[in-house]
């Protein structure tokens, strides 16, 4: 029993139902200008007096004004403003209600029943929350006035009874738990009823995804400009630093151009670095990024760095980058890099490397595609350039740029003819690695 008395007494007094009946008053308070306006309609009717002194003209008037607040509800600020409310103080999951104006129809329409609903219950509890308290009070304390019986202050007949005296203060506290219960029912509902009236619409749900889609791209396009970027930068400067450190007391010459090439590669990684970072600012801050590489402006610089780093690269471009358009030509660019990182991570030093650029037909779409080939023999697995466990992001990135042009990613071992899956490095037991990016020109600006 005691139990029950608590949960009943939680449920009516409780944190969460005096938050509701505040939110309700909070509903009354928004639904007097509409009660004010019903009053000025109905007044020439009925006579000023008698909307003071009538009960019935003051719910007409409350009437006449929930129509003028559904009209006001169309408002763009209205389902923000509700929503606001309802999360403060109705104890409703966020996930279950939507952010923003409403835009569809539907929603609108949603927005116009829970804003009557609000004002309109609203506007009852508040209306008892002034009347029943102070003639409860007045009921609970009416025996106590039973010694003014007589006086000019004296109790009027009608209650100058024993049986009346004594059910009074019951009927009081009877009244107050009833405004209690009232309230807690009434803000009940409107909890209840909001996920349904206040929640996403599919179009809400629609364009939340299409948000986090868009979120999740430039966040899946930042972490391949740094990988490709930093990561290549790393990789050629470790080599570099290797290579100088060997020949340092024999080969000043060569520490030189490895000294300068480690400057140059990092100098570029950081404008780079700033470019992906940039992505991050807020618009009107890109005027301090630097421009994304290409083929056209960066090739040239990438293999002399690369070649720097200990690679034997030999490249043929059967093709003029400055005619390819600017979003193949940045692409391309980060292909060829990742693809010459890995080679300089699974080869070492002195690896051999093959790179091919060449412009041929697109029979799919009937225009052109770029074809990029890198090839390089890998060591025995004994070598001390074995791929590292859990390598492979630079391939997933590589044909996550092919797919988004609407090209096609592939590598393997032509010798065994066979093509690994994304996600997995090169077998270092093998011998000639090749990979293979088909770009399509057509479509891209």
């Amino acid at each position: 029993m005691n139990s029950r008395a608590r949960s009943a007494s939680s449920a009516l007094f409780g944190h969460r139902a005096r938050r509701r009946w505040i939110h309700l008053i909070l509903g009354g308070a928004l639904a007097m200008p509409y009660v004010l306006v019903g009053s000025v309609v109905i007044g020439p009717l009925l006579g000023d007096g008698a909307i003071l002194s009538s009960i019935g003209s003051q719910l007409l008037s409350f009437a006449i004004g929930l129509p003028l607040a559904a009209v006001t509800a169309l408002f763009p600020l209205t389902r923000p403003m509700s929503v606001a409310a309802v999360r403060a103080l109705c104890a409703v999951p966020d996930e279950a209600l939507a952010d923003g104006p409403a835009r569809s129809r539907a929603a609108k329409q949603r927005t116009v029943a829970w804003f009557t609903l609000h004002l309109g219950f609203g506007g009852v509890i508040s209306g008892m929350s002034i009347a029943l308290p102070p003639f409860a009070l007045f009921l609970i304390a009416l025996p106590f006035a039973a010694v003014l019986t007589g006086s000019r202050l004296g109790l009027p007949p009608y209650l100058d009874h024993t049986w009346v005296l004594a059910v009074a203060p019951v009927a009081g506290v009877l009244f107050l738990v009833a405004l209690a219960a009232c309230a807690a029912a009434a803000g009940g509902l409107l909890a209840r009823w909001a996920p349904a009236l206040l929640g996403p619409t599919p179009a809400d749900r629609l364009a939340e995804a299409e948000r986090r889609a868009a979120d999740l791209a430039v966040r899946g396009r930042i972490a391949r400009e740094l990988h490709d970027s930093v990561g290549h930068a790393l990789s050629a400067v470790t080599l570099q630093a290797s290579a100088a450190r060997r020949v340092l007391d024999h080969d000043p010459e060569f520490v030189r151009e490895a000294l300068a090439a480690i400057e140059d590669t990092t100098r570029r990684t950081v404008g780079e670095l700033d470019a992906v970072l940039g992505v991050l600012r807020e618009a009107g801050d890109a005027r301090s990024t630097a421009p994304a590489p290409t083929l056209a402006a960066d090739l040239d610089g990438l293999l002399r760095r690369t070649r720097a780093g200990g690679l034997k690269v030999t490249a043929t471009v059967g093709l003029d980058p400055a005619e390819l358009p600017p979003l193949v030509s940045r692409e391309a660019y980060r292909i060829v890099q990742e693809a010459l990182s890995n080679a300089l991570r699974h080869g070492g030093e002195g690896t051999d490397v093959t790179l091919r650029l060449t412009l041929g037909a697109d029979p799919a779409r009937a225009g052109s595609e770029l074809t990029v080939i890198a090839e390089n023999p890998l060591p025995a697995s004994s070598g001390s350039a074995a791929p590292r466990p859990g390598g492979g992001h630079g391939l997933r990135g590589i044909a996550d740029r092919a797919r988004v042009l609407g090209g096609a990613a592939e590598w393997g071992l032509p010798c065994s003819n066979a093509v690994e899956s994304v996600g997995k490095g090169p077998d270092p037991a093998a011998g000639l690695w090749r990979l293979t990016v088909r770009l399509p020109l057509k479509g891209h600006p």
